[in-house]
């Protein structure tokens, strides 16, 4: 179990929400989502049930209109259970767009029902030729009368098998570079609208990956999500949270890594001691451990500014970037300390170093993340 103990950003409601999430997360069938690569609909409906989807949407909306920290708290149990579910994603990222840019009209349609796990949500801005460099995306939209035709494709999109609503990022004028980009609502049911293969993925098999198509999908005016030839701007403005969830993630995941080469190490015996007697074995956990007590205090730093408005785009993709390298470098770390028995399957510090890997990548890489950083100093 997660220990908040000496933690001072919560207090006893979250406490009581915690429990409430861990109680939910105990009951998710993992390892069924590992074998068939996609989380079923009962148990994003239970997650909603109990409060853990999109705590930040608004109460005329269908929500608590709970701040951030709540949404922390979700991404930490799920992390550290070894869970691959796309809640996060929904909560922390899809539902933010909709709150900060839809109209009254658009939030009204959708977000009571991801908040409720009838309605599942993705975001599409990565293509084939354009990953991190969103200004090279090729996915078009075109005016069609008073609406708009959309044509292109998108991959690696978490949640792209599940969902019944995509905020999908297009190329709406003939300007290049960061002009002339808009957001736009495309539904499960639009025709034109298709879905790849579930991809393949090195790790985090217990979500569905996916590519979509879009041939010429006809979108009334209502579609567009804010203003339009306004979408680079508004994707900055959200990326500082999206980066914030990933590094909360990752800081979650590395601690569950830690946990279990401590217990795996007393547990294990080789010439006669326990692997955690020898001194390399309690010099790496004593380093891994205060590498994770440092992440610690510098993610509810994040939290906190993020969740007073003051943590800057800079701030999030330095959290991003330093928590997702320190993952992988912990969770390699405590594979090795496992010997052999952590390149099994069956030990589940396999599957954490495995679903490690990509937070180096998705939501910037840590390439990007060094260049965001560096325009700022």
């Amino acid at each position: 179990m997660l220990d908040t103990s000496t933690r001072t950003i919560f207090d006893e409601s979250h406490d009581a929400f915690r429990d409430t999430v861990r109680r939910v997360v105990a009951g998710l069938d993992t390892e069924r989502h590992e074998r068939e690569g996609i989380v079923e609909r009962d148990a994003w409906l239970r997650a909603g049930q109990a409060g853990m989807l999109c705590p930040g949407v608004p109460e005329e909306y269908g929500g608590p209109g709970l701040p951030f920290t709540y949404n922390a708290i979700v991404s930490e149990e799920i992390s550290y259970a070894g869970s691959a579910a796309g809640f996060s994603l929904q909560s922390d990222i899809v539902a933010d767009y909709l709150i900060a840019y839809g109209s009254d009209e658009q939030k009204e349609r959708w977000l009571p029902g991801m908040v409720s796990g009838e309605v599942v949500s993705a975001i599409a801005m990565t293509e084939p030729g354009a990953g991190s460099d969103l200004q090279g995306m090729r996915t078009v939209a075109r005016r069609d009368g008073n609406g708009w035709r959309l044509s292109g494709s998108k991959t690696y999109i978490t949640n792209g098998q599940s969902a019944d609503l995509v905020i999908v990022c297009a190329r709406s004028s003939e300007q290049g570079g960061a002009k002339g980009i808009s957001l736009f609502l495309v539904e499960a049911t639009d025709e034109g609208f298709s879905r790849g293969r579930n991809l393949d993925k090195i790790g985090l098999h217990g979500n569905d990956t996916s590519e979509l198509f879009f041939d010429e999908v006809s979108l009334p005016a209502d579609r567009l999500l804010g203003g339009e030839n306004s979408g680079f701007a508004m994707l900055m403005n959200q990326l500082p949270q999206e980066r914030l969830s990933i590094a909360v993630q990752c800081q979650a995941a590395a601690q569950r890594a830690f946990d279990l080469a401590v217990e795996f190490t007393k547990d294990r015996k080789a010439f006669g001691k326990t692997v955690f007697e020898f001194q390399n074995t309690r010099f790496t956990l004593a380093d891994l451990k205060s590498r994770l007590q440092v992440g610690w205090a510098h993610l509810d730093w994040a939290i906190q500014r993020h969740v007073a408005g003051k943590l800057t785009p800079a701030e999030a993709s330095a959290a991003k970037l330093w928590h997702s390298e320190e993952q992988f470098a912990i969770c390699d770390a405590a594979l090795q300390l496992h010997g052999g028995a952590g390149y099994m399957n069956e030990y589940p510090i396999a599957r954490l170093w495995r679903d490690a890997r990509v937070t180096r990548i998705y939501g910037g890489t840590s390439e990007i993340m060094k260049e965001l950083v560096a325009r700022a100093i």
